[in-house]
């Protein structure tokens, strides 16, 4: 908290409108002379630092997500299958398993635009066949899952 108020971004004079102390109370804070700020003080810290940095972190890790470590999705659905010689009937399953950073960047700029959980479905389910029912290509070749009747959706980097 001490960091937001020794490097934040603006005037001495904005800072403290947002916090909603006076310019003085910044200014002996930075100064070093206020060391412990005051319970309503500290939560407007708080939240004035998630405001400010839960961007950034979270952009650093969905960019990083799309190029190089992929993420996590758990899905609970039906799962559907279209594959010749398939002998597993589509059922509703709960999944989770991590998705390649290629499926990722297509998810993070699919949601950028705009779009809706329903729009997503066809390439998370193109995703979630890659990495759990085929395993990266190394069994079930040819197999499609469809997913419909979605309950739930999540993803985690």
């Amino acid at each position: 908290m001490k960091f937001l108020l020794t490097r934040a971004k603006g005037s001495t004079k904005a800072l403290a409108a947002r916090l909603g102390v006076s310019r003085r109370t910044v200014e002996r804070y930075r100064a070093g002379k206020l060391t412990t700020p005051q319970k309503r003080l500290q939560a407007a810290l708080v939240e004035e630092t998630e405001s400010e940095w839960q961007p950034q972190v979270r952009a650093q890790a969905r960019a990083h997500a799309s190029t190089s470590r992929g993420m996590m999705v758990e899905v609970t659905a039906y799962f559907g299958f279209t594959c010749t010689g398939s002998s597993d009937d589509g059922r509703e399953r709960q999944i989770t398993t991590d998705i390649s950073p290629t499926y990722v960047k297509q998810i993070l700029e699919l949601q950028e635009a705009g779009a809706t959980d329903e729009d997503l479905h066809p390439i998370v389910a193109e995703a979630i066949t890659e990495s759990y029912f085929t395993e990266w290509g190394t069994r079930a070749d040819g197999l499609r899952a469809d997913f419909t009747s979605v309950s739930s959706i999540s993803f985690r980097f």
